[in-house]
């Protein structure tokens, strides 16, 4: 009885141990969380982004936060297993003088409830959050100060302005309207077309051409184009709501500049595709030049189809709206406001074909 009682004395001090070790293991993981968030004055740090980029519109600072608290929650999960896992080898491995198993904790009930509950719960949460940023992603506004047609073609980019509204005043309708009822009434044409006996002979794709490109592009009064030789540049303005309207001339593209986080895929003929062709973002944080790029393998020069973003001021970007207007080039309207005339973030490809023998090629 003595040597029993003295066992469970010895037995209580390997447990304080334990105890006190558990104690400071999860202190010094607080600390270091603590000081992980407290590291910097914001939560966007080259720490706490985890590799993400910065991002320069509100939706992608919405996606990188989630993706910052997400990593962290997935950190504390992480040493929360590993702290139990090397607590239980460390502490409850078989000792080789012990004929005695640890005790059993199978079939307790409360414990199982709970460490299914707690991954559900988890699971719930994440998802929540995603579902919230997701929406805010998508989100659209009934009357975007800008609203930008995009249309991508094998291999470079059309960018031309369909409405720009701010609430200052400033105001400018781009639709081309003669070329859009021109399109209209090519297309009624093309379904009144007969065959021999007299019979309609509609297009093969909903009554349409086979290789119709004209159903679904816009046109636009001032329209930037580029060529294997100019890089086109897409002024937009900061600290505005700017709508995207996306179509493809060709083959599937995607619009992707990197800086807003996130890339959208360009569909010819968008509704008969049943794809929302449309996106917004809601304020470009700071002036620069952001290159573009298609993010969808679309054929030989698809690693060089680029463009780019160049952010400027409301008031740069009025002034380079009206030179456009009165039939500068891009280049002349983008001199015009003090900025750069060429793109700077992006070289132009080349388009030569020729086939090379080794020795040239050297």
């Amino acid at each position: 009885m003595a040597h029993k009682a003295s066992e469970e004395i010895g037995a209580r001090p390997a447990k304080g141990r334990q105890g006190r070790i558990l104690r400071r293991a999860g202190l010094a993981v607080s600390l270091g969380i603590t000081a992980l968030l407290v590291s910097g004055c914001s939560i966007d740090n080259v720490w706490l982004r985890f590799g993400w980029p910065s991002g320069v519109t509100d939706q992608g600072t919405k996606m990188r936060e989630l993706w910052t608290w997400s990593v962290l929650a997935a950190l504390v999960m992480g040493v929360l297993v590993w702290g139990l896992t090397f607590w239980t080898v460390t502490f409850h491995r078989k000792k080789a003088d012990s004929p005695e198993f640890p005790r059993q904790t199978g079939y307790n009930v409360p414990l199982e409830l709970t460490y299914t509950a707690i991954p559900f719960v988890i699971i719930a949460v994440l998802f929540y959050f995603t579902v919230v940023v997701q929406n805010y992603v998508h989100e659209k506004v009934a009357n975007p100060d800008v609203t930008v047609d995009v249309t991508a073609f094998q291999w470079n980019w059309k960018f031309g302005y369909r409405n720009v509204d701010f609430k200052d005043g400033y105001k400018f309708d781009g639709i081309n309207t003669a070329k859009e009822d021109a399109n209209k009434e090519q297309l009624e044409e093309y379904k009144e077309r007969k065959n021999e006996e007299g019979h309609p002979q509609p297009g093969p794709v909903h009554g349409k051409p086979e290789n119709d490109i004209l159903s679904y592009l816009h046109y636009d009064k001032v329209e930037t184009v580029g060529s294997s030789t100019e890089v086109p540049i897409l002024v937009l303005p900061i600290g505005k709501t700017i709508e995207f309207q996306l179509a493809a001339a060709d083959v599937v593209h995607a619009f992707w500049v990197p800086e807003f986080l996130f890339k959208r895929d360009v569909m010819p003929n968008p509704k008969e595709n049943h794809s929302d062709n449309v996106f917004q973002i809601t304020n470009i944080s700071k002036e620069g030049a952001f290159v573009g790029r298609c993010a969808e393998m679309c054929g030989t020069f698809h690693s060089m189809m680029n463009f780019e973003v160049r952010a400027v001021t409301p008031e740069k970007f009025t002034k380079y709206l009206d030179a456009r207007k009165a039939g500068k080039t891009n280049a002349e309207a983008l001199e015009s406001i003090g900025e750069t005339p060429v793109a700077t973030s992006t070289r132009p490809f080349n388009t030569e074909r020729t086939t090379k023998t080794a020795a040239e090629a050297k």
